[in-house]
């Protein structure tokens, strides 16, 4: 539960709030690592010294469901000499660390992030006669603060994240939102290590698929060369009601459409609803012939393979809606335990991935022939996978959200799978690897064509290839809800 208040008291106001205290009794007042936020905000609005904040009335440290302990509201004016209007600016307080006693974030030092590293912004337009600062923008970015307490997982610039709801409630048609630097605020320095900005952008669903087809700085690069749509400073309008490529239709989609074929897709994978299964012929003793290791030892995937797979099981944000990001408590959720203040590490080591990571103890086995199963949204995605990822030489990663199964295609040029050739399909525990030759990728490109008009399409959808041994079933999302599917 949130209040509104004035920022007058020690979260928001400067050395002269309070109760006349002087600036000796300042560190007393403002613990530091806010009080290096508040100062970049001060940079920036020194007309403002108390603004309007949104403060979780039940702090999280003390066992509330809100992460942010703040989020200030500003009036800016813009910069008409640039196109950028008048707007409201909101910053929030709490993803880095505020307090530097262990309270929420575990103290690693002054040289690294400080907390997760980063606090977020919003531009929100200032509607004509508009005397305040509407509040929806506190709770959609402590939407978004729950979601990385509760994953431990970061943002970056770039990202983009699928919330499939006007973001105000509304009828309007910005429903999802990108993320980049904000324009104005610069990283900070606390004695508990570095703060940058990150600046949540609202976009509608076409632009959202033209990020996940090509990347998101290359939309974002787009939204800022037209005023309407966010302009240089990427303010969100949300009465605005044409995309990009309804604005100008052709340069737009040109330019979207030559940096999908020259760059391919910057989207390593997501977090989707999806399974498999091993349509093998079963063994026919208990020694398990599908079981056996390929080489001596299970292959790897290079470093860098390695390391852009982890980031996607990490921050696999970009098909997520909103009931995936549930409220953080201590009780149990998706089998793991979420303390109030969790530390962070590495996902990887935790109990539901660890499975996912090549090692010693489990191992790598070759597959005849496999199912794959994606709900409609996933499955809609597999053409950028194919066309996006795979003939540009990448891989791309389907990580569930209900469980502990990944997906991968990898391509031949992808160095290190333990996919190969000679056996295409090959499991480590939970974690597929699928290697598709640029042959028959065009190939299923061709097949898969009717997955770009969703709006044709009914479910149940089955596609196949018997002489390959693959099978892909496009199936409601009530299919992976059942435990039992």
């Amino acid at each position: 539960m949130e209040g509104v208040r004035p920022g007058g008291g020690p979260p928001a106001g400067g050395p002269s709030s309070g109760s006349g205290s002087g600036s000796g009794s300042f560190p007393s007042l403002f613990p530091p690592g806010l009080h290096g936020i508040y100062g970049e905000c001060r940079r920036l609005y020194p007309d403002q010294p108390n603004p309007l904040q949104v403060t979780a009335i039940l702090k999280y440290w003390l066992g509330g469901p809100d992460p942010l302990d703040y989020v200030s509201m500003y009036r800016n004016l813009g910069n008409p000499a640039l196109n950028v209007p008048e707007h409201w600016h909101y910053v929030s307080f709490g993803l880095s660390d505020l307090y530097g006693d262990n309270r929420v974030h575990e103290f690693t030092g002054t040289d690294g992030p400080s907390g997760f590293g980063f606090e977020l912004t919003f531009r929100l337009k200032r509607e004509t006669g508009e005397s305040a600062p509407p509040t929806w923008p506190a709770e959609l970015m402590q939407g978004l603060a729950r979601y990385v307490f509760q994953s431990e997982n970061t943002f970056c610039s770039g990202d983009h994240v699928s919330w499939h709801s006007p973001l105000d409630n509304s009828e309007s048609r910005i429903q999802h939102m990108l993320l980049t630097e904000d324009p104005q605020m610069q990283p900070v320095q606390t004695p508990f290590g570095v703060v940058t900005f990150l600046q949540i952008v609202g976009v509608c669903t076409e632009e959202l698929h033209a990020a996940q087809q090509w990347n998101g700085q290359g939309i974002l690069e787009l939204l800022r060369t037209v005023p309407v749509a966010g302009g240089p400073w990427l303010i969100t309008d949300m009465r605005r009601g044409e995309t990009i490529f309804e604005i100008d239709p052709h340069l737009q989609q040109e330019r979207v459409d030559k940096g999908i074929e020259t760059d391919g897709s910057n989207l390593s994978g997501v977090s989707a609803k999806c399974a498999w299964d091993d349509l093998s012929r079963p063994p026919e003793d208990d020694e398990d012939s599908r079981s056996i290791c390929i080489g001596t030892q299970p292959r790897r995937l290079s470093g860098k393979d390695t390391e852009q797979i982890r980031e996607t099981l990490r921050r696999g944000l970009e098909i997520n809606s909103k009931p995936v990001l549930p409220p953080i408590n201590a009780q149990r959720q998706n089998g793991l335990n979420h303390d109030r203040a969790p530390s962070r590490k590495d996902s990887l080591e935790s109990e539901s991935s660890a499975a996912i990571i090549p090692h010693e103890l489990i191992r790598t086995r070759q597959l005849e022939s496999v199912h794959l199963k994606f709900n409609q949204e996933s499955g809609a995605l597999i053409p950028l996978c194919l066309r996006g990822r795979l003939l540009h030489g990448r891989h791309f990663t389907y990580k569930s959200i209900t469980g502990d199964t990944a997906i991968t295609f990898v391509s031949t040029g992808v160095e290190g799978a333990f996919a190969t050739e000679e056996h295409p399909y090959a499991a480590h525990g939970p974690w597929l690897q699928i290697l598709l030759t640029e042959e028959f990728v065009e190939r299923m490109l061709e097949d898969l064509e009717d997955l770009n008009s969703p709006e044709e399409f009914k479910l149940p959808k089955e596609y196949s290839w018997p002489e390959k041994k693959l099978k892909v079933s496009i199936l409601p999302d009530a299919v992976f809800d059942n435990p039992l599917h």
